[in-house]
């Protein structure tokens, strides 16, 4: 069972300076460190000023404010006013710039190469009651509340189940990589966003959310 904490990841400023990035996930892992060498990218970036976005020539992009009450987006000439937990689909080589007309705000990124991979990104509210599985190819990340993640039991493994010795704390913002081989399940109260990367061409390559790089230095905005 692999976490992605939170804490430990690297800050990148972007080049105009008006916040940071940090990346949870990409793919390759050796382009990870390459401005839109991956394929796809998973981060959070802290949103401070105004601005215009960065082009992705090639991608498509899901925005989800995960903090902060609203992210006014002009994507082509048109504006889309983003709410908190409400993703948002746009191409990455459209012209987009935000705006943030009640302050601060903190966006969980999902881009990914069209024609090889597609994001996407779902807001689930979590339970004590029911574990919200992790299958292979997506990250959970904790957005608010209070969670614990726990291994699941192998599809063929007829040993005890976990039990709750094996449960480890999540922090805000940590994330979980899925597994189909032994599925971690994450119970608690809060939100999580669960974030999905399938290939679409059978010449794309894994889609594996565990292929994690350092963080890079991330759009000039979002």
């Amino acid at each position: 069972m692999e976490i992605i904490r939170f804490a430990d990841l690297r800050p990148q400023p972007w080049r105009n300076g008006g916040g940071v990035t940090r990346e949870l996930a990409s793919h390759p892992l050796a382009a990870s460190a390459q401005d839109g060498a991956w394929d796809w990218r998973v981060s959070i970036a802290d949103v401070a000023e105004a601005g215009d976005f960065s082009s992705f020539p090639g991608m498509e992009r899901v925005l989800t404010v995960i903090d902060g009450e609203l992210l006014l987006l002009t994507v082509d000439g048109g504006e889309h006013p983003l709410e908190k937990y409400r993703p948002f689909r746009f191409s990455g080589e459209a012209a987009a710039s935000g705006a943030l007309p009640t302050g601060d705000i903190r966006d969980l990124n999902v881009i990914a190469r069209t024609g090889a991979f597609k994001g996407y990104t779902s807001i689930v509210e979590l339970s004590k009651k029911r574990a919200h599985p992790v299958f292979e190819g997506q990250l959970g990340i904790l957005l608010q509340g209070q969670a614990t993640v726990s291994p699941g039991t192998e599809p063929d493994d007829a040993g005890p189940e976990a039990g709750p010795g094996d449960a480890e704390p999540l922090g805000r913002y940590d994330a979980v990589v899925g597994s189909d081989a032994r599925t971690p399940e994450i119970l608690g109260r809060g939100f999580l966003a669960v974030v999905s990367i399938d290939a679409v061409s059978p010449d794309a390559g894994s889609s594996n959310a565990g292929s994690r790089g350092s963080a890079s230095t991330g759009p000039v905005v979002g």
